[in-house]
């Protein structure tokens, strides 16, 4: 037997249930992983409550997309990878779990210098950030404005985007300055006066734009400050971003990935974890909690009292 946190209703936390599954069997191109550490994301807290469309629930409806172990079975027809190997998940279906059958093309190999809680929150916040990048040809001589910097995609933007050459400058409170500064970014203090903070803060004129944080204020500064709107993103405000003028990424976009952007994604992670072995890259790390108090780190999450990657541990 294995164990799993299910949702039979949308609702409150409170929905969330610890419950016995049958043990996980690979089949043909699947490994069955033991997972070490289950990474928690703003996206599952959204499908959880319905703010997130999703299909109807017919049976208990499975949690997490992000997570690493190491494999304990191998299936038909999988190379590369062996029992014992320590493993990263991404674009999982249900990684709040102690195991989980996963298609081997959605797994990545772990150095010993990457741990499991480190590897459990680059799935889907540094994919998207990646993607983002990559699809607004962020590069050398660029000037980026990351809002939310702070935040699991806002950190992982600011490090590719300082990595390849780019400045950027990246709004947070007044309390994550200092770790937005180490990351490499420019912080500036959001609220009235953004545009000439921002202003005052860089030489050159601000390129490039990407929306973390979904509020107005940083769509209108962002339309203020780059001249070129088709280099204006947001991973927030999908459904009124073609009203606004902007281009929508991730789960806030109305359309579906490309398959450019899904390879993007998938790269993301490999790179990030190489980076992360080579000291050049860093996942915070937040609160970790045991599998049974999932309802709990989503409750962290909604009241935005999360500071660094919340993972849970089974």
């Amino acid at each position: 037997m294995a164990r799993a946190i299910v949702y039979t209703e949308l609702g409150s936390p409170d929905v969330l249930q610890l419950v016995d599954i049958p043990g996980p069997v690979a089949g043909p191109g699947e490994v069955v992983v033991r997972i070490e550490a289950a990474g928690v994301n703003p996206l599952d807290a959204k499908r959880r409550s319905g703010k997130r469309p999703m299909p109807p629930i017919t049976e208990p409806h499975r949690v997490g997309f992000d997570g690493a172990g190491t494999i304990e079975s191998v299936g038909d027809g999988v190379t590369g990878f062996s029992v014992g190997d320590r493993v990263a998940v991404r674009d999982a279906s249900g990684t709040y779990a102690t195991h989980i059958a996963i298609s081997a093309d959605h797994l990545y190999a772990l150095p010993d210098s990457v741990t499991a809680a480190e590897a459990a929150g680059l799935g889907i916040p540094v994919g998207t950030a990646y993607q983002c990048l990559r699809s607004l040809e962020v590069g050398e001589g660029d000037v980026l404005l990351v809002h939310a910097g702070s935040g699991a995609v806002g950190q992982a933007a600011i490090q590719f985007a300082v990595a390849w050459g780019a400045t950027v400058v990246a709004t947070a409170s007044p309390a994550r300055h200092e770790q937005v500064r180490d990351l490499g970014a420019i912080p500036v203090a959001y609220g009235e006066g953004l545009a000439d903070r921002v202003r005052a803060a860089v030489d050159d004129a601000v390129t490039v734009a990407l929306d973390c944080a979904g509020t107005d204020e940083a769509i209108a500064v962002s339309k203020e400050l780059v001249a070129d709107h088709d280099r204006i993103a947001t991973i927030v405000r999908g459904p009124d971003a073609a009203e606004l003028g902007i281009r929508a990424f991730s789960g806030g976009s109305p359309m579906p990935l490309t398959e450019q952007e899904i390879a993007w994604r998938s790269e993301g992670i490999a790179v990030a974890i190489d980076l992360i072995a080579s000291g050049d890259f860093q996942v915070e790390l937040g609160a970790e909690l045991p599998l049974a108090e999932a309802a709990e780190a989503h409750r962290l999450i909604e009241a935005h009292e999360a500071h660094g990657k919340i993972t849970l541990i089974p």
